[in-house]
């Protein structure tokens, strides 16, 4: 599927693009508000500035996707794969991320107030100068992230709907079509 015909099934109110491959697209600047792209492929895609509040990106794979600027305010990230991803200006307020991966994601200035962030791999993530202000993070290691500037206040490093004891991200597998 390439982005125009997504674009097109999507403003004929088709919504549901679950598990579909859409690796390296470009949807710069494109409003997908509440579309259901469960465990999609969207890796090394182009999604600067999308507005994807509401989405559904469940067990989604955006590793190193351009997500700069883009609206997830709301959004299902649970168990999403991003690592490598860049996320910096981006709004992820009240997003759920629990045990999601974001190993080596750029998270600069990013709105994570109120997200749930439980179980979360931050190995690497750059959350410089970010907004982490109500947000819950239960069985996330912060210290492994560079979190110069960032803003933890009212953060609950205890609360949060814990998903495992233990993370361990099992990614499902692309083969591409």
């Amino acid at each position: 599927m390439n982005a125009r015909e997504l674009i097109d099934r999507y403003t004929t109110q088709q919504f549901d693009f679950t598990a579909v491959y859409l690796h390296q697209i470009n949807l710069q600047n494109v409003n997908l508000s509440r579309i259901n792209l469960a465990q999609a492929d969207l890796s090394a895609g182009d999604l600067r500035n999308s507005d994807l509040s509401g989405a559904n990106l469940e067990r989604a794979n955006l590793t190193d996707a351009d997500l700069r600027g883009a609206n997830l305010v709301g959004a299902n990230l649970v168990e999403v794969n991003l690592i490598g991803a860049d996320l910096a200006d981006a709004d992820l307020s009240g997003a759920d991320l629990a045990g999601a991966d974001l190993r080596c994601a750029n998270l600069h200035r990013t709105n994570l107030s109120g997200a749930n962030i439980t179980d979360v791999n931050l190995n690497g993530a750059d959350l410089k100068d970010a907004n982490l202000t109500k947000a819950k993070l239960a069985g996330t290691d912060v210290s492994v992230a560079d979190l110069s500037g960032t803003n933890l206040k009212g953060a609950d490093l205890i609360k949060g709907e814990r998903k495992r004891a233990h993370t361990s991200h099992h990614w499902i597998s692309w083969s591409g079509n």
